[in-house]
């Protein structure tokens, strides 16, 4: 089953079973070594950067984004 077909069907759970499921694979984690953690962040970045070149991805500066943060605070 491919990632995208797993994440599809945990998203029509339910919302404390979506819950109980993030808190499993959080968990599952922290069996994790460094090295291996390490390499995870290395994957995402590039993943990251690939849709950034692919023009994928919204681009914003950190002032946008502190903007809104902030005014969803009030």
């Amino acid at each position: 089953m491919s990632l995208e077909k797993i994440k599809g069907e945990a998203l029509k759970l339910a919302p404390k079973a979506r819950a109980e499921l993030a808190r499993d694979l959080l968990a599952s984690l922290e069996d994790l070594s460094e090295a291996e953690i390490e390499q995870l962040w290395v994957e995402e970045a590039m993943r990251r950067d690939e849709e950034i070149d692919a023009g994928r991805v919204e681009l914003r500066t950190a002032d946008e984004v502190l903007r809104e943060a902030r005014g969803r605070l009030k």
